[in-house]
């Protein structure tokens, strides 16, 4: 059991540590809206992951790796998703922190950077098949399916939520250059063209 543990929490956090959507996501949130709010982010990301994991404690996410029409109908919405946010980023960056706009505050509310943590982890399939291809491997004989898939996926939001607050504080190191209008702008498509090619990355995926 022990030996097992260790090597789970070794390859999760080798694979935290992988940069993809969530740190893409996290690190442009920090920048231009503040460490607050890229905690918010963070904490919805780390939602999604429970989301997952308790879905494939009680065997929901053995669905998506027996079904291929519930797969590709995640994989498809997720896709639209992530195009839908990258699109936006270029085509609407912002060149200032107008907080002061009541359509600024809805934009940028706690409640709108959480969910798109939360629905980028929970309606990318992928994330669901993996922790239904990956958790069993260190579930010892005997042991629980759902105690185990739920408690290692806690031990992946501990970890993401140290990574996340690591890669939060040293953009804020930053952040005061970051939050130059002309910076924002670039930042803001850069990262629009990033969640782009995450949403084809998704959309071409294959199981």
């Amino acid at each position: 059991m022990t030996a097992s543990l260790l090597a789970f929490l070794l390859t999760i956090t080798l694979l935290t540590m992988t940069p993809g959507f969530d740190t893409a996501l996290i690190l442009r949130t920090s920048a231009a809206s503040g460490w607050k709010k890229a905690l918010a982010t963070s904490m919805g990301v780390n939602l999604g992951c429970m989301a997952w994991g308790v879905a494939v404690g009680v065997g929901l996410g053995a669905l998506l790796l027996a079904s291929e029409i519930a797969y590709n109908a995640l994989r498809l919405v997720g896709a639209a998703y992530l195009l839908w946010l990258g699109v936006g980023l270029l085509l609407k960056p912002r060149g200032a922190l107008t907080t002061d706009l009541p359509e600024a505050k809805k934009q940028s509310s706690y409640r709108s950077v959480f969910m798109r943590g939360f629905l980028g982890n929970l309606l990318n399939p992928k994330v669901g098949i993996f922790y239904v291809s990956f958790l069993p491997q260190f579930i010892p004989a005997g042991g629980s399916v759902a105690l185990w898939s739920i408690g290692m996926a806690f031990a992946h939001v501990v970890i993401g939520t140290i990574w996340n607050g690591m890669l939060i504080a040293s953009t804020q190191y930053f952040a005061e250059k970051l939050r130059k209008p002309a910076v924002m702008k670039v930042m803001d498509r850069l990262t629009g063209c990033v969640f782009i090619g995450f949403a084809a990355k998704l959309a071409l995926a294959k199981r």
